[in-house]
């Protein structure tokens, strides 16, 4: 019997998984300099909560979600997004009640959803995201917009674009939801079982439609900009004001909406034009949501957030030619020359490693010679040789791999001696 991946999975090997935890730490440094603060989440949930928040005409909830029974018949999802889940928790920990407003909040990990695997879309998933809930500034609009396009760019990225747009107010998508039933109702029928569905629904549905966004009435439907009142018109203008303040660029698109239910006013998308990806690809979405905290029977609330997928990152990096900087070179490899030798080699690596130090022995009884070959295939800075003179004169030699170099250090105070020599080497390569 063969034991494989499930489909729609991969395994994270030594080597790229060194790429993940680069990319984590550029992602918790610059949401800390932003103010916001991690949460971690379960990775299942109640149904209901998804059916909720995420809205039972999108093709997540009605197509995508791994669902099952537990052994009490409760319903149970695995996450397939983030925002949900975090609306959950700030409701159920009342942190709409902190003296401290808005609760900034971000989170990375898995999500899942049933769709056919290709590329950098899989049915496991890594997502990293964030919320601000408790502002009506559309400046914090532009703030999480501005931390999307900075971390994009402190990993390398050039080709990225921002697509924005607005959904309105309730009293705006109303309107344009009417004019929707209106345009799309005469011909309904050449539309998907699902868009048909969706029509009375929620119509703005059929816009995101992938089964029939090349249909000509898709093109033609009435644009949401040309409903929107008063009050939604000048929110748009603000954040397009505050997005030019700081100098990020955008191109408007009446057609963005979005695949979940609990967006309105801003939304947006930012996209891997680098030549490679074909069409744009979406590498981040989100926006604002009114109302997803109430329909978690909190109280009124504004939110806006992001979601941005890792595996679509490292696809445009790919693209880019982009390389990270995730090699560190070990520090000190312990070479045994003796067989006497390696109780003391032992305590010297783990006190070594107690202080701060990358160290390793061999561990495959490897003769001097396969010792050295290793120390070299693992970029060691420095080696030092242990045998029986050594241990007699408790003098050893610490070897500079790259020059050749070699000092002389003492065993009783072996981690003063590679503090020093790592010290002058790094002073050397400023």
């Amino acid at each position: 019997m063969q034991m494989k991946l499930p489909r729609g999975t991969r395994d994270i090997l030594p080597g790229e998984v060194e790429k993940w935890h680069y990319v984590e730490r550029v992602f918790q440094s610059i949401c800390e300099r932003f103010q916001y603060k991690e949460i971690r989440t379960p990775i299942f949930e109640h149904t209901e909560l998804f059916q909720r928040g995420v809205g039972d005409t999108t093709d997540i909830v009605s197509k995508e979600m791994y669902t099952f029974q537990d052994k009490k018949n409760r319903s149970l999802t695995l996450r397939p997004e983030g925002t949900a889940s975090v609306v959950r928790a700030f409701v159920e920990h009342k942190l709409f009640g902190q003296v401290n407003q808005p609760v900034k909040l971000y989170y990375t990990g898995p999500m899942f959803r049933y769709e056919r695997p290709q590329g950098a879309r899989q049915r496991q998933f890594t997502q990293m995201g964030l919320e601000a809930l408790g502002s009506n500034d559309p400046a914090i609009d532009a703030e999480i917009i501005s931390l999307a396009m900075s971390f994009y760019k402190e990993l390398g990225l050039q080709n990225i674009e921002l697509v924005i747009n607005s959904l309105g107010d309730k009293e705006s998508r109303l309107k344009h939801k009417e004019a929707l039933v209106a345009h799309f109702e005469p011909q309904i029928d050449e539309f998907c079982a699902d868009c048909q569905v969706r029509l009375h629904k929620n119509p703005l549905r059929i816009l995101d439609c992938k089964v029939d966004h090349a249909h000509p009435l898709i093109a033609t439907a009435p644009s949401i900009l040309e409903f929107l009142n008063e009050e939604s018109t000048a929110y748009f203008a603000k954040v397009k004001t505050y997005l030019d303040a700081l100098g990020i660029s955008c191109t408007v698109d009446p057609t963005l909406v979005r695949g979940l239910d609990y967006y309105n006013h801003t939304t947006f998308e930012i996209m891997s034009t680098a030549e490679g990806f074909g069409a744009k690809s979406t590498l981040c979405g989100g926006g604002r949501y009114h109302g997803l905290v109430q329909e978690f029977d909190g109280p009124e609330t504004p939110g806006v957030g992001f979601g941005l997928g890792v595996e679509r990152l490292f696809a445009a990096l790919d693209v880019e030619g982009i390389e990270l900087p995730v090699a560190r070179e070990l520090d000190c490899y312990v070479i045994t020359a003796t067989e006497t030798a390696e109780v003391k080699a032992v305590t010297i690596v783990n006190e070594l490693r107690f202080n701060g130090f990358s160290v390793e022995k061999d561990y495959m009884g490897r003769k001097m010679k396969g010792q050295l070959k290793d120390a070299d295939r693992k970029n060691a800075r420095f080696t030092m040789i242990l045998g029986d003179t050594e241990l007699e004169s408790g003098i050893c030699k610490l070897k500079n791999m790259k020059t050749g170099e070699q000092t002389e250090i003492d065993l009783a105070a072996v981690t003063a001696g590679l503090q020093t020599a790592r010290e002058q080497l790094e002073g050397e390569n400023k």
